[in-house]
């Protein structure tokens, strides 16, 4: 067969498969566990013959793409710029997950109150949940000396996972080749449910990169020493105090470690010997000296996590099947796959190096999504990985494009608009709609769920973040009876909010607007609200709810 024919085919092929790897899961959207972007809900109201035109014209620019020479550019700047505008139009999205309200709290406490009060007050006036302070402390100076404001959040954290995508580059490049490397990156962008977290205030993406780094990091300190020995040590404390569960993801760390000590000459384990002593005793001394700081407040941290969070894990997970096969490209699992018999053929030990977390992962079961997004990259390495065993570039450039731009497609038309019909949008819209009306503080209402899921206090902060007004808010437990089950509660960290002192009216005299949090805007209001609302005139209400989750957040405001 004439060769351009075969190639022709191949791409047909491949077309094809891009086609039926997005019709395949559609049809089985049922199956789909995932607890917030599930393609049962994310897809309920999408037109299938519309969505697959759009698939169709991804596949044929990809294609065109493929076909198009591009002026070179470095692959660090070309993978940032990528990755960063990929992500932009998700910072439309609202704060779906109200986790973030704790970490907007204990940011907003050292914006408020200083850094010196931060550190001493973390795990006692700061309520921290089980919540480690990197992340938090890294949002309050944002907040400190930038501003109050979200967009300098997603930029934050749009700005880690752009370098995360670099990283994995570097790492792959370190290891094989830069042909790896880039493509690593780039399939990072093949997993549609990070476009869902990446614009968010939380822990989970800022986490991927300091792990991402403390790899880098230290295969750079083993191969060269110098300066990188101390920044290796600075990741890993970094990433040691990001989250907790980066503590099991850093045994990755041994397994550079022999890897690097088996495939080079006894002089150079020496040099690597030394090399990770020094590093294991920097970082240890800076990870003891704050350990020891805080000894009581990681005691009951640590106590916390094996007694709630750990049996909780069986109650909250979702599956593999979503994760592999819906939440990102199949093309990636199906690669990831094929990569361990190419480097099984090879006899390649550096493999174990990006396959370790893997395997680990599916070891112990760890099923909850946001639990393993730090991974993503060694996943991606293990996908590009597999890759090169197509040797024409063109064909394996294809894939790539079709992987990204079907993602894109998805997360763009599928999870975007999914995910602003939520009730978290009425927050958003609320703390918008607050910014426009010639009212600087606002008082704070909030009526507990009639299923008493989530305490609507944590819905607070959220408004917070969404508005430059004053927020004035009296928490009163006594009108909040929490869940029965709230031992067991996946949410049981919004019963045990307490109401920061930043949110108490400095001046109980001045013009403001009331705001209601509620489920339900047409039950009756309790009757010290309704006697405050008296003689508001004017009342905006925001109510979208999607009729996926049991949590609402609907909001009413009153201002005359």
């Amino acid at each position: 067969m004439d060769s351009h024919v075969f190639k022709r085919t191949e791409f047909f092929l491949i077309a094809l498969l891009t086609f039926f790897s997005f019709l395949i899961p559609f049809t089985l959207r049922a199956i789909d566990d995932n607890r917030l972007t599930s393609w049962l809900w994310a897809f309920s109201s999408v037109n299938i013959t519309w969505f697959s035109l759009i698939i169709i014209s991804g596949i044929i620019l990809a294609y065109i793409l493929t076909r198009v020479s591009f002026p070179k550019l470095n692959p660090s700047v070309f993978l940032f710029l990528l990755s960063f505008i990929s992500v932009m139009p998700f910072w439309k999205l609202p704060e779906v997950i109200v986790d973030a309200s704790r970490y907007f709290t204990q940011a907003k406490h050292l914006e408020v109150y200083g850094i010196e009060y931060f550190l001493r007050e973390w795990g006692r006036d700061i309520n921290i949940w089980t919540d480690m302070p990197i992340i938090p402390f890294l949002y309050g100076l944002i907040f400190k000396f930038f501003g109050e404001s979200r967009v300098y959040i997603q930029a934050f954290t749009t700005l880690l996972f752009s370098m995360t995508v670099v990283l994995t580059y570097k790492i792959g490049k370190t290891l094989w080749n830069e042909t790896v490397g880039i493509y690593a990156g780039v399939l990072l962008l093949g997993i549609p449910y990070l476009f869902s977290q990446i614009p968010l205030m939380l822990v989970d993406v800022p986490a991927m990169f300091f792990l991402t780094l403390s790899i880098f990091a230290f295969i750079m300190a083993l191969e060269r020493g110098g300066a990188w020995i101390p920044f290796s040590s600075a990741a890993l404390f970094m990433a040691f105090f990001s989250k907790y569960s980066t503590w099991l993801m850093l045994s990755v760390l041994f397994v550079i470690f022999i890897v690097y000590s088996i495939q080079h000459s006894s002089e150079l384990e020496g040099n690597y010997i030394y090399r990770a002593s020094i590093i294991a005793s920097i970082t240890g001394l800076l990870i003891g000296i704050f350990f020891l700081y805080k000894f009581e407040v990681f005691s009951e941290q640590i106590r916390l996590l094996i007694a709630y969070q750990k049996p909780g894990l069986k109650r909250w997970e979702e599956s593999f099947i979503s994760t592999f096969f819906f939440q990102m490209h199949p093309f990636i699992a199906a690669s990831a796959i094929y990569s361990a018999y190419a480097a099984f053929k090879r006899r390649d030990i550096k493999y174990a190096i990006i396959s370790y977390l893997i395997i680990l992962i599916i070891l112990l079961q760890i099923k909850r999504i946001r639990y393993i997004i730090m991974v993503f990259p060694m996943l991606t390495l293990m996908a590009s990985y597999g890759l090169q065993e197509i040797r024409d570039k063109d064909v394996r450039r294809f894939i790539a494009s079709c992987i990204v731009i079907c993602s894109l497609a998805i997360g763009m038309f599928a999870y975007l608009p999914f995910l602003q019909k939520t009730s978290a949008m009425n927050l958003k819209y609320a703390g918008e709609f607050l910014d426009s009306i010639d009212r600087e503080n606002i008082e704070v209402f909030t009526i507990p769920q009639r299923e008493n899921l989530v305490n609507h206090a944590v819905s607070v902060p959220i408004i917070d973040l969404f508005t430059k007004k004053k927020i004035i808010y009296y928490y009163d437990t006594g009108f909040l009876p929490p869940p029965e089950d709230l031992e067991r509660s996946p949410l049981r960290f919004t019963w045990e909010y307490r109401n920061p002192e930043y949110y108490t009216a400095k001046n109980k005299d001045s013009k403001r607007a009331l705001l209601v949090i509620t489920d339900d805007l047409e039950q009756r209001l309790p009757a010290h609200i309704e006697q405050k609302i008296e003689g508001y005139g004017k009342s905006k209400v925001f109510k979208t709810w999607e009729g996926v989750f049991s949590y609402k957040t609907s909001v009413a405001v009153y201002y005359n």
